[in-house]
């Protein structure tokens, strides 16, 4: 790393912590040609995930969205923030690890899905009525069977 003070490029690292955020290194650095004390930060380079929109339209993957959504769905629900979080972070897993540059809203509404039915039945209802547009009674009951028939058996009971 150059030095910040003479310019020169070798410097050690001398204390390297996690950053306050959580999401990066905090290294202390001295130069080893004017032995002065500098910071770096070290950060891994995320690739940037389009959406593809169901207009077709393409915009950067926002994880707030995809929290909104999930914090509307949990409304006065027993679900907790960090329940929330880890179904956020699992979305955003599963885009970054996908090897690919763009994932569809439709890919990342049913991965919520899945994971809301785990969490909370109701919640996922919720989110399902919205992100599948129900347009009547019977296409919205016909997911309340599903989800009914899908039940293990000590939860029929």
């Amino acid at each position: 790393m150059r030095c910040q003070y003479c310019g020169s490029p070798d410097s050690r690292v001398v204390d390297s912590r996690p950053a306050d955020d959580g999401n990066s290194i905090r290294r202390r650095r001295v130069c080893t040609n004017c032995g002065r004390r500098f910071t770096t930060y070290e950060k891994v380079e995320t690739k940037q995930i389009l959406v593809i929109k169901k207009d077709s339209s393409r915009e950067l993957f926002d994880p707030q969205k995809v929290r909104s959504g999930i914090i509307a769905a949990c409304h006065k629900r027993p679900v907790t923030a960090s329940q929330i979080e880890k179904v956020v972070s699992s979305v955003e897993q599963f885009a970054a690890n996908s090897l690919q540059e763009e994932i569809t809203t439709r890919q990342i509404g049913e991965m919520v899905m899945e994971e809301l039915r785990k969490l909370d039945e109701v919640a996922y209802i919720r989110f399902a009525s919205v992100y599948r547009q129900f347009t009547d009674i019977p296409s919205f009951m016909n997911e309340l069977n599903q989800l009914l028939k899908d039940r293990p058996a000590q939860d029929k009971a």
